[in-house]
């Protein structure tokens, strides 16, 4: 990978990670603790940091974008202007993603009851978000696309299958309930991602 601007960015997400643990602290550490040993956070007790939430957002939108990037790319110039779309492209997702959770909520009254939910969905992104970051380290060291996209996908059969896992665990005593979780997840987390994905790779290979 000639191109320079890849190496800074790859530098400054990586700061961005950093800088966003060291305003909230545990916010990247304690992510895994969280899912696997199901504990609260500490950093959920301090006030939260306006500046390090930003920071954390960043590291997550940059990162999948350049996953999506690096993984349909097939040779030719590695232009900024493919990441910056592809960039905007995944922060229109997310932002429809929440309107429409929003939406829902106000509809249906979920907090309470997906609030389990809720609050370890953020440490899975985290915890894909930094395998996928390490991931784009390999493939610019290496420039391996086929690499990249298998990682991608593994990373995301993970996500799912534990964002489905958690679900279904808080709703195992209602199958109406677990099917609704199923029908929400597959809507409102597959149908985006797929549409992202697809989308990623026609904007890519037609700039």
């Amino acid at each position: 990978m000639s191109a320079s601007w890849c190496g800074w960015l790859m530098l400054v997400l990586f700061l961005c990670a950093v800088f966003s643990e060291v305003m909230q602290p545990g916010v990247i550490t304690q992510s895994p603790v969280t899912i696997l040993a199901r504990t609260d956070r500490t950093y959920k007790e301090a006030p939260a940091n306006s500046i390090g939430q930003i920071l954390i957002a960043a590291f997550r939108i940059g990162t999948i974008a350049l996953s999506l990037c690096l993984g349909f790319y097939d040779g030719g110039d590695f232009r900024f202007t493919i990441f910056a779309t592809v960039c905007g492209m995944v922060l229109t997702v997310l932002i429809a993603k929440m309107l429409c959770n929003i939406l829902l909520d106000y509809t249906f009254q979920l907090s309470r009851r997906f609030m389990p939910v809720y609050e370890q969905y953020g440490d899975m992104v985290t915890i894909c978000t930094c395998i996928l970051y390490i991931c784009s380290l390999v493939f610019v060291r290496i420039g391996n696309p086929t690499l990249c996209l298998w990682a991608l996908g593994a990373v995301s059969l993970v996500f799912t299958v534990m964002c489905l896992y958690r679900m279904a665990r808080i709703y195992i005593q209602s199958p109406t309930a677990i099917l609704y979780v199923v029908l929400y997840f597959c809507t409102l987390e597959v149908l985006p991602f797929a549409v992202l994905v697809f989308s990623s790779s026609k904007i890519i290979s037609s700039l």
